[in-house]
């Protein structure tokens, strides 16, 4: 799965680039829903790719609070679904350590 993130406030004063930026973004999710089938099976994509598609009406802190608090909270579900700590502290310390032995050796 995929999750693309629009923002439809153009802060930056081009409405015409922020238009097609958009319209590209939509195009892309469409693109993986829909796929396509061509002659030449290399540039085939059989469809059926879900993605997730979320507006943001502008890049503000209180918007961009509530991404992290979505996806902080997607992760938790997902671990009590899959019987997993997603926030596993120990887990946490372990990469580090194994990180940490892997730069050593370099």
């Amino acid at each position: 799965p995929l999750d693309f993130i629009g923002i439809l406030q153009d802060d930056l004063g081009q409405p015409e680039h922020h238009a097609a930026l958009l319209e590209n973004l939509k195009a892309q999710a469409e693109a993986l829903m829909q796929g396509c089938q061509e002659a030449e099976t290399y540039r085939s994509n059989p469809g059926n790719k879900p993605s997730t598609l979320l507006w943001l009406d502008r890049l503000n802190p209180f918007n961009l609070g509530m991404l992290l608090a979505l996806y902080e909270h997607k992760v938790f579900v997902q671990g009590i679904v899959w019987g997993i700590n997603s926030f596993d502290q120990w887990g946490v310390e372990l990469g580090k350590k194994l990180a940490g032995q892997a730069l050593s050796k370099t």
